[in-house]
């Protein structure tokens, strides 16, 4: 009789539980996107005036666009400097160790930044919340290696894309559910316990991390696959990143590029759409800047077995990066509605994450999925990190109580456009480099069912590929990866 884990449904059990890993930390990290007011408003109000009904000053905690946008800034850098090494330990030490280290983090530090908010007009204030904004990037950024990894071990030539977009439409259920829900919740409870509600949500992750872990380590078992996967772990070493391929760098590159115009852009986007276009209240501008997450959240599944069944991830990626293109020509330079733009940026985001993210461990060896799903991450923040700080110094370091000048936002819009360029160079290459390699990145993978048929990765080198040649049917399933 086969055992639970050899059956379809267990590694379904196991994705449902890996998908909410980071369901209540996609919540949290963009809560001061959603709450861009109450981060920027004056610390107190003394010659407010109501105009047609409403304040014409919110009482926030006072910080400058730019310091708001270091909030943002930190959380990237940390990212890129822990998860390089979050990657390597996961490879070396397994899942379990990760999910428990990474996911404590989360809480750790969401729970920081929600106790700063408690020290309103001190100077303590803005170093405990980049205090708690930098555990919680050590710990989300690290998570999502995690998520990823088993993902790709449990779904390995069997709906790989189906399963990225999956705990893709989880991570962003949880950021929908932000932009639609934190602005009331604030309104009725205050900053301070929307913080802590965050926080919570966070525990949530930690719950399912128990739970996924333990599911893994049966699964693995029950494979028979434990003791073999422990032992590819001893041989992982830190020199094996120089293996990695020139396919591999230019994916790296090209996932960088199309993101810095994705996560900078939402972090100011409720305040630009206030600024530049009449009529839209904090709220409104919310559910419009979130509606980039709204597409992806509908769309990711469907784009998922789209990928899985035609392949063509290399074409996607240009295909992704030349579709974003017009989406801030439009927003620098027209005032056609921002909901038309949220939604098409929305779209290309989903394609350009199922197609891109899941083609890493398409193009590097079994033994360093971790280590590779790292050193993407690092690279995909140092990017963010730079491109937030480059977005601070563009809007400046006034208050917030009035608008931003159009031309600032028009410069802001122009630097997002320069990073869409970047990644259509990039992904063009990337395709050229994988033609003359084989095309793997663009093979029909489900249709021709030679996912099921041969291991779709490099060895680790030519050692390996030799003793994988000799052992013959004496070496591991094709689909073994550390846990």
């Amino acid at each position: 009789m086969a055992q639970p884990a050899e059956k379809g449904y267990y590694r379904f059990l196991v994705l449902f539980f890996n998908c909410l890993l980071t369901f209540g930390s996609y919540f949290c990290f963009d809560i001061p996107s959603v709450l861009q007011d109450q981060f920027q408003g004056n610390l107190t109000c003394p010659n407010a005036t109501v105009i047609n009904g409403t304040v014409d000053c919110v009482v926030g905690l006072g910080m400058t666009p730019q310091q708001y946008n270091l909030l943002y800034a930190i959380y990237a850098w940390t990212n890129a400097v822990v998860v390089i090494l979050a990657g390597f330990l996961i490879d070396k030490l397994g899942n379990r160790f990760g999910v428990f280290l990474f996911s404590f983090l989360c809480v750790l530090g969401s729970s920081m930044f929600a106790l700063g908010s408690h020290f309103r007009g001190t100077p303590y204030l803005l170093p405990l919340m980049l205090t708690g904004r930098l555990l919680f990037g050590s710990g989300n950024g690290s998570l999502t290696i995690v998520q990823n990894r088993i993902t790709a071990f449990w779904f390995k030539g069997k709906e790989l894309a189906l399963a990225f977009g999956l705990t893709l439409a989880f991570s962003r259920l949880g950021s929908v559910l932000n932009f639609f829900f934190t602005q009331r919740f604030e309104e009725s409870f205050g900053l301070q316990w929307t913080l802590w509600g965050g926080a919570l949500l966070c525990v949530l992750g930690f719950t399912s991390a128990i739970i996924v872990s333990s599911l893994d380590k049966v699964g693995m078992r029950q494979l028979g696959l434990d003791g073999a996967i422990q032992e590819e772990s001893r041989k992982v070493k830190i020199q094996d990143v120089k293996l990695l391929s020139l396919r591999y760098w230019l994916l790296v590159l090209t996932i960088m590029f199309f993101y810095n115009g994705i996560f900078p852009f939402i972090a100011d986007a409720s305040k630009f759409i206030q600024d530049k276009y009449t009529g839209y209240t904090q709220k409104e501008a919310a559910y419009i800047a979130g509606a980039v997450y709204d597409s992806s959240l509908v769309l990711s599944a469907i784009v998922g077995i789209l990928i899985d069944y035609v392949g063509l991830r290399g074409v996607f990626a240009v295909a992704c990066a030349v579709f974003t293109l017009p989406v801030f020509g439009l927003l620098a330079f027209t005032f056609v509605p921002p909901l038309v733009s949220t939604i098409w940026l929305g779209v290309t985001y989903s394609f350009a994450a199922a197609s891109m993210w899941p083609s890493i461990p398409l193009v590097v060896p079994q033994a360093t999925i971790g280590t590779a799903m790292g050193l993407a991450t690092s690279v995909q923040m140092v990017g963010i990190g730079i491109s937030n700080l480059v977005v601070g110094q563009i809007l400046g370091t006034k208050s917030s109580d009035t608008k931003i000048p159009l031309w600032r936002w028009q410069k802001m819009m122009i630097f997002m456009l320069a990073n869409t360029v970047g990644c259509i160079i990039t992904s063009v290459l990337l395709n050229v480099v994988d033609h003359r390699q084989g095309g793997m990145l663009n093979k029909m993978t489900k249709r021709s069912g030679q996912a099921e048929r041969e291991p779709d990765r490099e060895p680790l080198n030519q050692e390996e590929k030799e003793e994988s040649e000799d052992e013959g049917d004496e070496a591991l399933p094709s689909h073994s990866i550390n846990s």
